[in-house]
């Protein structure tokens, strides 16, 4: 009897490690125990040691306004006119309008339905591009100009169902400042999809100068990982509200889609809010808003929470960890 009962004791205990074990990067539906402080939601308003310029970057509503822009009375758009393909040495081709500005799409938009979701002072920042007098011209699929009708009832142009847009901080024809603002807003290919020189996997590893090898999304911008954040057993997120303004959170990747990352811990899960996030080694990842570039690392060392992710999901620069 009590080798029987020290022998059901042993499996118990060994089928209790196993559930712990297994449990990382299942859906997890239950909101953290405690709020945590969202170190870096404020700091990281000033960016660090990147090598990208600074223009592009918002004081913290997540599109790139300085927040002192009032849309009661906001400028009148300027025509489309004739659009055109320019070719960025970062980016490739992108669409620019009839003056040389470049044309930015925004992640949280649709394009089938097309449907515009900024509006306030986000249309300020991002002034829509009005449909009515927008011509093809050299490089443009006249059959993927569209429009769309904005809650205000006027007029949107839409290249493959995707509402356009300027920036309000491109001043000079060729200016790409809007390019990767908030880890939502992307310069416009000839083909509706964001701009890119290269077309990456969706998780992949980057050599940097300083850092090493690091983790990059599929637009080349740096991974970063938020040391109040829990891995085990299972992935929890203590960013959230205006944290996840600053530090967009990385929606799931299939393993396939990644390159050079480990796949041990390689995974999505259900934030609080039934959002879904990727992990890397079971810890949730995200973007900085302060990174304007591919290549940008700004968001290192951000509040002494937040740092650039290793190829193993670890910290880049955290002892330890």
């Amino acid at each position: 009897m009590k080798t029987s009962w020290r022998t059901a004791s042993l499996v118990a205990t060994a089928a209790s490690v196993l559930a712990l074990t297994t449990a990382c990067g299942q859906d997890n539906t239950t909101p953290p125990a405690s709020a945590a402080q969202n170190v870096g939601a404020t700091a990281a308003a000033v960016p660090g040691t990147g090598t990208g310029t600074s223009t592009g970057t918002g004081a913290g509503n997540g599109y790139g306004a300085d927040g002192n822009q009032n849309s009661s009375s906001p400028s009148p758009a300027a025509p489309a006119g004739k659009l055109t393909v320019a070719s960025n040495p970062d980016l490739g081709k992108v669409v620019t309008d009839g003056s040389g500005l470049t044309l930015y799409r925004f992640d949280k938009d649709t394009a089938n339905p097309p449907k515009s979701n900024c509006a306030g002072d986000c249309a300020t920042t991002w002034p829509p591009v009005p449909a009515d007098d927008a011509a093809a011209g050299a490089g443009i699929d006249k059959a993927l100009l569209g429009e769309v009708t904005r809650a205000d009832g006027s007029k949107q142009l839409t290249i493959a169902g995707w509402p356009a847009y300027r920036y309000a901080k491109d001043v000079n024809s060729g200016d790409v400042n809007g390019q990767g603002v908030g880890g939502k807003w992307f310069a416009l290919a000839p083909d509706g999809k964001k701009a890119s020189l290269t077309s990456l996997p969706g998780l992949s590893v980057r050599k940097d100068a300083k850092l090493g090898d690091i983790v990059v999304d599929r637009n080349g911008m740096t991974v970063y990982r938020f040391l109040k954040d829990k891995a085990w057993p299972k992935s929890v997120s203590n960013c959230t509200g205006a944290c996840l303004e600053k530090w967009p959170a990385v929606a799931p990747v299939p393993a396939a889609d990644t390159k050079g990352v480990q796949k041990k811990g390689l995974m999505g899960f259900t934030r609080p809010d039934g959002t879904k996030q990727m992990t890397v080694d079971c810890w949730p990842i995200y973007t900085f808003s302060g990174d304007k570039a591919a290549g940008d690392t700004n968001g290192q060392g951000v509040g002494g929470t937040w740092y650039a992710v290793r190829p193993d999901g670890k910290p880049v620069g955290v002892p330890g960890k």
